[in-house]
């Protein structure tokens, strides 16, 4: 089975799902609808404790608001967002800060002579850089 595309519901109980999601990058519980996640902590081998880790996912996911997360259902491939192009660095094995950096210095080459462009891409970095802190990436 490939691991990148292992996904198994936990409750359907409204129009969004608990996902589990196991890739290179993340292991945990995911919303369908929104980037609320509940990564799986290191270490974590007891099977008793990871029963507990599930009840503990299902009780957070039920009590998060989709409003408060940015949603899942944008296209990967919006022309008016630099973020995919800062997964794929990611994606490819540079961490997030270095991924932003190197993509900042490849849009002011591409657009060099388009300041609005270079804005928004320094927008899009410092955004990515904090989904990334705040556990959402």
């Amino acid at each position: 089975m490939d691991s990148s595309s292992d996904h198994r519901s936990l409750q359907a109980k409204t129009a969004r799902e608990l996902l589990w999601t196991s890739n290179h990058s993340f292991h945990g519980w995911t919303c369908s609808q929104c980037e609320w996640n509940y990564p799986l902590p290191t270490l974590l081998n007891d099977p008793e404790a990871k029963t507990a880790y599930d009840r503990l996912a299902a009780a957070k996911f039920r009590d998060h608001k989709c409003a408060d997360h940015h949603s899942r259902l944008a296209p990967a491939d919006d022309a008016d967002s630099f973020t995919p192009r800062i997964r794929k660095l990611v994606s490819q094995g540079f961490k997030p800060k270095d991924a932003v950096e190197l993509f900042l210095q490849e849009v002011a080459l591409e657009y060099r002579n388009n300041p609005k462009v270079l804005a928004q891409a320094k927008a899009d970095g410092e955004d990515f850089l904090r989904r990334v802190r705040a556990g959402l990436i």
